[in-house]
């Protein structure tokens, strides 16, 4: 059963691009990306996390090569994992080229920061000859010193500025295979330099309130500053930079994504937030469903509520609905229609049947 939005969210057309397999802009999906925070030398711990990454739903992950070790560890990472790789580069344009020569499918750049016309050349021939896509990475801590003299501080304006610049650099050389972010700490200043940039350009844009903070934080921060581009259609791909675990990056994204009806992946579940009504320990049973149905790929609703209040309505919305009713004798509904009882000891055994069921007759 599928709900019809209140609002479509109209996105705005941009232009597409490729990294690896994944096409962004147009109008293909927006994609979900996230980072390792393992030493790209350790290369074992890096296709590990890499994987796990992968399992969660990302499309894309971006690795940090800060030196000539990193970028040849690449080579044997490609191997061994499934999504593009975006190689993180700061300065030495050295490591942008050994990494697109070691099967990096994007380069995070600043190309004002690669040095003379020379360099900036010679990595945008190793991109072209790999079949690398670029992206131009504008952050509001480094921007460049003539930019910030300029506006005295960072601002919407001046983060523009210098994407606008270091686009030129590689529109002037013909390249035009590139991604776009304007970022900040501050969720007002990267919403409006986002809302700018879209404005004046229509390559597609990567999305992300960077340095955001902790899994709590970050994850209000990210929803909030992504959360009003995306329903502004301005964006073709985010990242939900966090100071945890990347799996937990790639879980938020997809939940934004979810939550504005803009992908469609595994089970999404409506639940109360429980109270003194509650026929069953609706929290409990939530987090036990989320832990047994996370290998679920395949969208389902699920609707979890303790009570007859709102039961009944939600569950007339999801293909699969549980609705507390009394003395254990809770309501299962399919397709929004009352089916039978269920005892809440049976609760989440019948839930994950249903839901398993469902998902083999949508493949089948």
């Amino acid at each position: 059963m599928s709900i019809r939005p209140f609002r479509d969210i109209k996105r705005k057309k941009t232009k597409v691009i490729n990294v690896g397999s994944v096409k962004i802009g147009g109008d293909n999906p927006i994609s979900v990306q996230s980072m390792t925070n393992t030493l790209t030398t350790d290369i074992k711990s890096t296709i590990k996390q890499i994987n796990e990454i992968t399992e969660e739903g990302a499309d894309i992950v971006r690795v940090s090569c800060p030196d000539k070790e990193s970028t040849f560890a690449m080579k044997e990472i490609t191997k061994h994992v499934s999504i593009p790789i975006v190689a993180d580069i700061h300065f030495h344009y050295k490591r942008a080229i050994e990494a697109a020569e070691n099967g990096a499918k994007c380069l995070r750049i600043n190309p004002g920061n690669i040095g003379d016309k020379k360099k900036i050349y010679e990595v945008l021939t190793a991109a072209k000859y790999n079949g690398c896509s670029i992206r131009v990475g504008v952050n509001a801590g480094s921007l460049e010193k003539d930019i910030l003299e300029k506006f005295k501080e960072p601002c919407p304006e001046a983060l523009v500025e210098s994407a606008l610049r270091n686009m030129k650099i590689l529109e002037d050389q013909d390249f035009f295979n590139f991604k776009i972010s304007v970022k900040s700490s501050d969720v007002f200043l990267s919403v409006a330099a986002y809302r700018l940039l879209s404005n004046v350009c229509d390559y597609p844009l990567h999305l992300g309130i960077t340095e955001a903070g902790s899994f709590v934080s970050g994850s209000v921060k990210s929803s909030i500053g992504l959360g009003s581009l995306l329903m502004d259609g301005i964006g073709d791909t985010i990242r939900i930079s966090l100071s945890d675990n990347p799996i937990k990056e790639v879980k938020i994204g997809n939940e934004i994504l979810k939550s504005l009806n803009l992908r469609s992946r595994g089970v999404k579940i409506i639940s109360c937030p429980s109270c003194a009504r509650q026929a069953f320990q609706v929290i409990d049973t939530v987090k036990l469903l989320e832990e047994k149905l996370s290998h679920i790929k395949t969208p389902i609703t699920l609707s979890i509520i303790g009570c007859v209040v709102n039961g009944p309505g939600e569950a007339a919305m999801t293909d699969i609905g549980i609705t507390g009713g009394g003395k254990g004798n809770n309501m299962l509904y399919l397709s929004g229609v009352q089916t039978k009882k269920v005892l809440t000891k049976d609760i989440i055994e019948k839930v994950v049947s249903e839901v398993e069921k469902r998902v083999s007759e949508i493949e089948k």
